[in-house]
């Protein structure tokens, strides 16, 4: 995927916010620490676009990058952090639920899973809920780089496995590090979103243009 723009749209904590003008969204939902600011970064090939709270959990909105003028990135609020209160949780857990039932423009949820460890109980019942619903959803292994080349097999198995993931369902392991299955999910999303995804490799040169100038 060749990126030719990728900015900040806004904060939504509503539909009021979101935004009008049709475009399709791929949402990104995942445990707070998981990866998700750092996958954005890469598949863009931006430094700090999404950035890294040092506070699990402290991202409270829809926080949305609109792609190429043409799809949006939605950064779901991550789940699963103790220090936040039962009442925050609860008002999340409504926001959240009803954009990823009601909102007409999500193609795709990217379900963010530490590729490191089984998937958790808060793991599987995101994937159960989101498949009971029929919404379309691939998985991603995160945190690929931190494993052995036989560890990422077996663990993506695992993953696989303890999921419950029917044959030929979407299963990425990424490394935000090194860029592995940078290509793979782009093209999942592109299919989703209804993009073309043929364009030809970026060379370094282009790589490090789009950095310098994020």
């Amino acid at each position: 995927m060749k990126i030719k723009s990728s900015e900040f749209i806004i904060s939504a904590v509503g539909p009021k916010q979101y935004p009008v003008d049709g475009l399709p969204e791929i949402a990104l939902a995942g445990r707070s620490n998981v990866g998700k600011s750092s996958l954005i970064n890469r598949l863009l090939l931006r430094r700090n676009l999404a950035r890294t709270s040092s506070q699990p959990g402290k991202t409270q909105q829809l926080n949305y990058y609109k792609i190429n003028e043409e799809m949006y990135f939605v950064d779901v609020p991550g789940y699963g952090y103790a220090k936040v209160s039962k009442s925050e949780r609860e008002a999340w857990g409504r926001m959240i639920e009803n954009y990823l039932r009601e909102r007409e423009e999500l193609k795709l949820v990217i379900q963010l899973i530490d590729l490191r460890h089984p998937p958790t109980a808060l793991d599987i019942s995101m994937y159960e809920w989101l498949s009971h619903y029929g919404i379309p959803l691939c998985v991603v292994g995160t945190k690929a780089d931190k494993l052995s080349r036989n560890q990422v097999a077996k663990h993506g198995r695992i993953m696989r496995d303890t999921l419950g993931m029917p044959k030929g369902a979407p299963l990425v392991l990424f490394s935000s590090e090194t860029g592995e299955g940078r290509d793979d999910l782009w093209r999942i999303i592109a299919h989703a979103a209804d993009i073309p995804a043929a364009s030809p490799p970026e060379s370094q040169h282009e790589r490090q243009e789009t950095e310098d100038n994020g």
